[in-house]
């Protein structure tokens, strides 16, 4: 399937299927037309002689420096070496990805003034699956994720590092010359454009869109195993009481736990324990805070679909060919959604873990042995497994502190105030795998403690889940290398299996 990019603005599932399914993309013949007239308004602009930000100055504190005319081109050229000035460990393959086609379709969007030649170059790069290699320092999340962004414009002008499509680290001018691609020479303006604009926070925002839906359905069913372990009810689930507080993402979680737990018969069995007259709030609360989680993925999504939408850089070039300053490269409303994400995530992976120790725990886990030991004492169970995902929960809660309270200014205090939107970025990408394995966790203990329950069964569609968890975990027994069993679940969490075996019975939300 080949994406094109086109007058109306890319969707989430397209950028995922270049950045993550590698499919390559075309710019539609109406772009390139916009483009060249575009451009025609530049061209005006730089013979003009008028001193204008990007063509004929220098940048951020620099801005009142003049530029002549036949330094124009290199002040380009200069201006991405300068800025590939990244440090630290290179960041995934996907990311690059995410945030070059994030960045082309802001090139296409035609407030950037670039010409249709670069704009074509750009989208080459991705095709030929190219991916500069960028360093996880060097953005602010202001004035562009630009040490990232300029790695990229590097690489397409044929210098610094990339990746070739088997993963290989090699110069860019070899990995251009090899897919038959001829450096870029920028022109006025275009130096500027390649790195102004939020698409690295933006390309990792949307990434995380699609992968925290994935976790907080996955986090109701881990749920729905540890109720029935519990010997939770199901009654709390009732539509009736979740209508009279209806955030959405409360109902919709509600219901899904209401599908997940229908005739189980470990449920029906203990219904008149006067024992149990309510379960613990980690049960009882489960669809308010997976809710509350879901609700904050929604706002997030729809900030993240504007700011896709959007055509950022500064300056912009108007409809009437003026070119305007601006700070819509401002990653403020990035920032923002990706640290609010980072906090639901972080209380959704602390409910599941207090689950996970209730089940362990035989004072409260109604009859289960202790850490779901086989012969307790000379076995410890599952005792170091809940260790493990508490020091997940607990490095969750460090990551969900927001980056986007902090700004050190920079540029010779041109620019005084930064969103830090990256680096709720890369926090947000560590929170997210760290919830895979937390929830990989509880699904561990929980299907184990349903198997321990037997000849009562849990409900059809989670005894299906029950089933493919032990056997990628061994289920109960004698102790074992336990760490691979953790792994295995951690890969069915983060797959699609485990939620497309459930969807043979029920329509999750």
């Amino acid at each position: 399937m080949t994406i094109e990019l086109g007058i109306e603005p890319l969707s989430r599932e397209q950028l995922l299927a270049v950045a993550r399914g590698l499919e390559p993309l075309t710019i539609g013949d109406d772009v390139l037309v916009r483009l060249e007239r575009q451009r025609v308004a530049i061209d005006v602009l730089v013979k003009s002689g008028t001193p204008i930000y990007g063509l004929s100055t220098g940048f951020g504190s620099l801005a009142t420096t003049f530029i002549s005319p036949d330094q124009r081109r290199d002040l380009q050229r200069s201006l991405i070496r300068s800025h590939a000035a990244g440090v630290g460990a290179e960041v995934e393959t996907e990311v690059v990805r995410a945030m070059m086609v994030s960045r082309l379709t802001n090139l296409c969007s035609g407030v950037s003034g670039v010409r249709p030649s670069t704009a074509l170059a750009y989208a080459a790069l991705l095709n030929a699956q190219i991916s500069p290699v960028v360093h996880e320092f060097g953005s602010l999340g202001c004035s562009g994720d630009l040490a990232p962004l300029a790695a990229v414009a590097l690489a397409l002008m044929g210098e610094g590092d990339v990746r070739d499509a088997g993963g290989r680290r090699m110069m860019a001018s070899e990995a251009l010359s090899s897919a038959g691609l001829a450096p870029v020479v920028l022109a006025e303006k275009e130096g500027l454009a390649l790195i102004n604009g939020t698409d690295g926070m933006l390309g990792q925002l949307i990434m995380a869109i699609d992968d925290s839906a994935h976790l907080l359905t996955t986090a109701d069913l881990a749920a729905s195993l540890s109720i029935q372990a519990l010997r939770g009810t199901d009654r709390v689930f009732l539509a009736e009481i979740h209508a009279l507080r209806p955030h959405p993402g409360q109902r919709d979680s509600a219901a899904n736990l209401a599908m997940l737990l229908a005739d189980s018969p470990i449920v029906d069995s203990h219904l008149d324990d006067v024992t149990q007259v309510q379960d613990a709030y980690s049960l009882r609360c489960a669809p308010q805070v997976h809710g509350a989680a879901r609700d904050t993925l929604a706002h997030a999504t729809r900030v993240a679909d504007i700011e896709l939408a959007s055509a950022i850089d500064n300056p912009s070039v108007l409809a009437d060919g003026t070119l305007v300053s601006n700070g819509n490269f401002h990653g403020a409303p990035v920032a923002y959604v990706l640290d609010f994400l980072a906090i639901a995530l972080a209380d959704v992976a602390s409910i599941a873990e207090r689950r996970t120790d209730r089940l362990l725990d035989v004072s409260r886990s109604y009859g289960l042995p202790p850490f779901l030991a086989h012969q307790a004492g000379v076995d410890s169970g599952l005792m170091i497994a809940q260790y493990s995902q508490a020091a997940l929960v607990s490095e969750m809660k460090r990551l969900a502190s927001p980056a986007s309270v902090d700004s050190i200014p920079s540029s010779g205090m041109q620019e005084d105030h930064v969103s830090m939107g990256w680096h709720a970025a890369r926090k947000l990408r560590r929170s997210i795998d760290a919830l895979a394995d937390v929830l990989a966790i509880e699904l561990l203990a929980s299907a184990r403690a349903l198997a321990l329950r037997a000849p009562l069964l849990a409900s059809p569609v989670t005894r299906t889940i029950q089933e493919r968890v032990n056997a990628a975990s061994g289920g109960p027994g004698h102790d074992r290398w336990l760490a691979p069993e953790i792994a295995a679940v951690g890969e069915l969490v983060r797959g699609d299996e485990l939620l497309d075996l459930v969807r043979r019975y029920v329509a999750l939300a």
